[in-house]
């Protein structure tokens, strides 16, 4: 696992207990502030149709190098998509032959947003879990039971089903996506709405209910498909995942009753923190430059602006 972050920490925890053995990689002087222990408090959706609480404590193997050597067979690699390239440059080397998963934002296109990783190395996909780290250092969040990878290449595939052998062994269940690249960048559009939203209303924990927060951030990313279709995607292959962009006040609403009664759901908001921090930002801003270069206007998103 590249890092020990919400994550890292959540799927590596699952793979640990399925049997792996795991080791999560940190920067030099990392393992001594992190300690070997994370305490975790997280809504297991595959404990249940609703999800399940559970509280643990996760003895993490830290390392703090990596080499070519070292003999992993998976590497699961989950930053902010700004950080991408910094962290893909950085394995490269000290890989060897093992499957990349990539598990995030991806707003580029995806071969080059992990270059120099050979690109029939690495399998996309996108988590089903987000959370945060209270100031004690636990780990607050949820987990869904599925996790989205992109779809088997025709013939065989080892990388893929090497990924997909590891999430079903912890409890997962795999959802092949045949556009991973198309579903990417409308999950950076959705993302992009949410923060934006986040930022006008205190913060995603303080949109837990409200449906008017929740609303307008769909009105923002609706403003947004524009964009994905003049980069070229089918939002006809995406009818499901797009449409709380497509009835924004609907989902508002939706959502608001799910964030209030649904563990899961207002779990998956309530670990977040700071809507201003790195990664909410950078979403907010590539979109913002790749519709401006683009001529597309979106005055929604444009305001979010002078709130940071």
């Amino acid at each position: 696992m590249f890092g020990r972050g919400v994550i890292a920490t959540i799927y590596g925890q699952a793979f640990h207990q399925a049997g792996h053995d795991v080791d999560h990689y940190v920067r030099p002087g990392r393992a001594a502030e992190y300690g070997d222990r994370v305490e975790l408090d997280v809504v297991d959706g595959r404990r249940g149709p609703l999800g399940r609480r559970s509280a643990t404590s996760y003895r993490a193997e830290l390392r703090e190098s990596a080499h070519p050597d070292d003999g992993y067979d998976l590497v699961v690699l989950s930053v902010g998509h700004h950080r991408l390239h910094e962290a893909a440059a950085f394995l490269a080397p000290r890989i060897g032959d093992a499957t990349v998963v990539v598990l995030g934002n991806v707003w580029e296109e995806p071969v080059d947003a992990i270059a120099p990783i050979p690109a029939d190395q690495v399998v996309f996909g996108f988590p089903g879990a987000g959370g945060g780290f209270s100031d004690d250092g636990v780990l607050h969040g949820g987990v869904l039971r599925s996790v989205t990878l992109a779809a088997p290449a025709p013939g065989p595939d080892r990388r893929g089903l090497e990924a997909r052998l590891a999430f079903r062994q912890a409890g997962f269940v795999v959802r092949d996506q045949p556009d991973m690249r198309g579903w990417l960048w409308l999950h950076v559009v959705l993302d992009a709405g949410m923060f934006s939203a986040a930022l006008r209303h205190g913060g995603l924990a303080s949109m837990i209910g409200d449906r008017r927060a929740l609303g307008d951030a769909f009105l923002t990313s609706r403003e947004l498909l524009p964009v994905l279709e003049a980069r070229g995607v089918d939002l006809s292959l995406h009818r499901t995942a797009s449409l709380p962009a497509r009835r924004p006040k609907l989902t508002g609403a939706t959502l608001a009753a799910a964030t209030r009664l649904v563990p899961i759901a207002r779990a998956s908001l309530a670990g977040h923190g700071d809507p201003n921090a790195a990664e909410p930002r950078a979403v907010i801003d590539d979109v913002s430059r790749t519709a401006r270069e683009l001529g597309i206007a979106t005055p929604r998103l444009d305001r979010a602006a002078p709130l940071r």
